[in-house]
């Protein structure tokens, strides 16, 4: 091993990766995948992803229902396939 500060993500081929920021990508499947949603406002705050025939993402989130001023945590499952429309796969609060 160097001297130097690993700076990429040690993770197993179909392993999750840690949480951390959301790119513009990620918010990009994020609002894809809500696009038409009601009820619930979600905000993500962080992502970790799992690479597989697609990409499997649970993003982070602050929920909401409005105009109640109750805010609790949640992850958000998404599926990204190779070719298609990502999707919510499931919501769970924490």
């Amino acid at each position: 091993m160097s001297n130097q500060t690993a700076t990429k993500e040690n993770t197993l081929v179909g392993g999750w990766s840690s949480y951390g920021p959301l790119s513009a990508e990620d918010k990009k499947v994020f609002d894809e995948a809500l696009n038409g949603f009601v009820g619930v406002t979600y905000t993500p705050e962080s992502v970790a992803k799992q690479i597989v025939a697609g990409t499997n993402y649970r993003f982070k989130c602050e929920a909401s229902m409005p105009p109640a001023m109750v805010v609790w945590e949640a992850i958000v499952e998404i599926y990204a396939p190779l070719d298609g429309r990502p999707h919510i796969v499931s919501i769970s609060r924490i």
